[in-house]
């Protein structure tokens, strides 16, 4: 049981998990691996990105077929200038492999903002603490335990990838 796991069944928040086998060769990243291994909508399955205006560590949850617009999140955070995190940094900061990096249980808890398109689903699906698992829950719920706001982080003109 990981750390996301034993932090849900603690707050008594209702989840599901979502095993498959990581491929270690496969060329999709890992939340697009999820997303066609579970057979799930892409726009449901969210990835955690940790990201830095150089003193300060934030969590950023958005859909997998997207790319975070870092602009839109430092105006959200009050940054002037935001940065994706280094993978080593954020391994030591979570507690959790790049891959299985899950925005719940993280070893220090961290300003959380999640994308507005979260709160259409009734559940979405975010990394439960390792590669090859998935953990399905209600944004809203995810909201609460993480104290984060939802906002726009989507980079628009980038589209999908």
């Amino acid at each position: 049981m990981t750390p996301a796991c034993k932090l849900l069944k603690q707050k008594n928040i209702a989840y599901t998990l979502h095993e498959y086998i990581h491929d270690s060769n496969s060329t999709n990243s890992y939340g697009l691996e999820a997303v066609e291994k579970l057979a799930l909508p892409a726009q449901e399955v969210f990835k955690t990105l940790l990201i830095s205006d150089s003193k300060n560590y934030y969590v950023a949850i958005l859909p997998v077929s997207h790319q975070l617009n870092l602009k839109k999140v430092a105006s959200i955070l009050g940054c002037k200038k935001l940065t994706l995190a280094d993978a080593k940094v954020a391994q030591r900061l979570t507690g959790f492999v790049v891959g299985g990096i899950s925005p719940i249980g993280q070893k220090k808890r961290l300003k959380t903002v999640i994308d507005c398109t979260a709160q259409h689903y009734t559940k979405i699906y975010v990394s439960g603490g390792r590669r090859g698992l998935d953990i399905g829950l209600n944004p809203m719920d995810l909201s609460l335990l993480l104290d984060a706001e939802f906002a726009d982080l989507i980079d628009e003109k980038n589209g999908e990838i």
